[in-house]
Parts: C-alpha cells; structure tokens; sequence
C-alpha cells in the first residue's frame, strides 16, 4: 500500500480524497524544516507539497520516493535536476490554478488604476472633501495597453477579463504561436523591449528560471512609461526587488502590485513594505476557496491516478 506525505496543510477536501481512499496510508507534516523532512519523508512513496522546499540533501534520503505532486503549478521549490537523474516524477495542479490568479491581478491593476486603498482611507480619516479636490491621479482602462509575459494557462485567463475591459493586449511569450495569440484577441510581442517601451501596464505569469530570473529590472523599468504599472503574481525574483523600489521612488514608472517576493515571507528591512507606491498581498493570489478546494483535490487525484496508472498526461512535468 503506497504510502503519501501531506508537506503542509491543504484544503480539507483534497485530505478527505486520499485519507478515505483505502488503498493509500497518509500522513500530515507540518513541520516543514529540513530536519524535520529528512526525518519524516524516508518512509514515504508518494508526496504532496504546497509550501517547504524538497531539496536534494532530503530527496537523496528518501530511498522510496516515486513521485511528488506539487499543489500549484510552480516547482521552484523542488531539486528538478535530482528528480529526473533518480527518475521521480513531478505533477502539477493544471488549470485549477488559474482562475484566481487571473482575477488577482485583475484586482490589483483596478486597484492601483483606480486608487482604491488611498479613497477608502481618505474616507475613514475625514479626508472626504479632501480628496474631491485632489489632483486627478487615476486612470481608466479603456484603450490601455497592457503586456502579458507568460501566456500560459493564466495569462489565457487573464486576456479575456482584459479585453472584457476594452484594454488592448500584447503578449510576450517565445513558446506559443502567434496564431495561437491573436485568436484569443491578443498581438504577439516579438521584442521585448520594443514591448516594454509602449504599453501602459506590464503583467508577469512566468516560472522563475534561469532566463527569468531578474527579467525585470532598472534598465528594463527605464524602458516603461512614467505612467506604467508593473504586477507580479509569479515569482519574485523576476523583478528585481531594488530596482524596482528605486524606479518608483525616482518617478522611473508610476506603480506596481506584487504578489511574491524574493525571500517569503519578506524580510521586515525591505523597503518595498514601506513604499507607498506598491500593492502587496502575501502569495495569495490562490486563497479564494474555490480555488483551494480544486487545487487540493487535483493534487490528491493526481497522486491517486500516478499509483493507479491513470494518470493524464498533461498533469505530468517533462523534467
């Protein structure tokens, strides 16, 4: 009987599918430290993860390890390099991933676009007269420009609530066919700077990768508009941290939501949590429920289909 390692808790309804499930034993681990994993994972054969890192120093340990499936879509926190020389399989969430993120970024950019969090406080301070006298610093949507890099399940999510805005959309990805682009609506970008230089509004849906790591930074940044925003719900070392605090305090570009940051959760020192100008929320851009409880059963169904020699192809990642 193949025995599974729940690494972190997730929604109970992905629990239930394998913990009722008779042919599989499973366990929870919270305790995510390295100690604790190279203790605990030895005795298992299949796991799950959300958040911890599974590094080689702990998968040379786990003599019984098959595979892993991730809860989500990113694997950065896994030693790809060890799974595939020791023939582990890694699985991802598919399109239960999307939707929410989507939506996330929806929010922050008619957040930031319509300065909702400086109204709502102005409200709350007595600042109601105040603020019908400021400076008109918000902006419509309407005929914005807006660049996705990444059209992957998210950014093709992400496209139609653009258009459904009467935003005009680019995309930035080398993998996936202009034809592919321009029937969902969108313009292939060819040049990513040539891209940078004339849109309104910059969106990243990538992997953190060694082609994407600092994808965006103070040069990059110098390309965009003064006006131009900038949202990362993917990973955060694909904007520079630094360079884009100093881009919004120097006027270099207008604002920027994020979702992620370098090192999670953020160090209290970086200057990002004091910036005014930035939009932050904590990895949240899945904590919708519906999106948990779909997200938790798929993990769970994905091991479920590995062992059971089911499993669709499109759920497996080609290490």
């Amino acid at each position: 009987m193949p025995k599974i390692a729940i690494v972190d808790t997730i929604h109970q309804d992905g629990i239930d599918l394998l913990k009722n499930n008779s042919k599989f034993e499973c366990e929870i681990i919270k305790d995510l430290s390295k100690k604790n994993l190279i203790s605990k994972l030895p005795d298992f054969d299949g796991i799950t993860l959300r958040r911890g890192k599974i590094d080689s120093e702990i998968l040379e340990k786990c003599k019984k390890l098959k595979v892993i499936s991730r809860h989500g879509v990113g694997y950065d926190n896994v030693d790809i390099n060890f799974m595939k020389k020791n023939n582990i399989s890694l699985l991802v969430t598919g399109t239960t991933a999307s939707t929410s993120p989507a939506e996330h970024i929806m929010f922050m950019i008619l957040n930031i676009s319509k300065g909702i969090g400086l109204y709502d406080q102005a409200v709350r301070d007595g600042k109601f007269e105040s603020m019908m006298r400021m400076n008109y610093e918000t902006f419509e949507l309407f005929n914005k420009k807006i660049l996705i890099i990444g059209f992957g399940r998210i950014g093709k999510k992400l496209i139609k609530k653009c258009l459904g805005f009467e935003m005009e959309v680019c995309v930035y990805d080398p993998f996936v066919d202009k034809k592919i682009i321009e029937s969902l609506g969108g313009k292939k970008i060819h040049n990513l700077d040539e891209g940078l230089k004339e849109i309104d509004i910059l969106s990243l849906s990538v992997p953190l990768n060694k082609d994407t790591n600092n994808m965006i930074n103070l040069e990059k940044m110098k390309m965009m508009k003064k006006t131009s925003i900038i949202i990362n719900i993917s990973r955060g070392g694909v904007v520079n941290e630094q360079d884009l605090n100093k881009a919004l305090n120097d006027e270099i570009i207008y604002g920027a939501g994020l979702d992620v940051f370098e090192k999670e959760p953020p160090s209290p020192d970086n200057p990002l949590l004091r910036n005014k100008k930035v939009l932050l929320s904590p990895h949240a851009a899945t904590f919708t429920k519906e999106c948990a409880s779909s997200m938790a059963i798929q993990t769970a169904q994905n091991i479920i289909d590995f062992f059971e020699k089911k499993l669709n192809e499109l759920m497996i990642v080609k290490l």
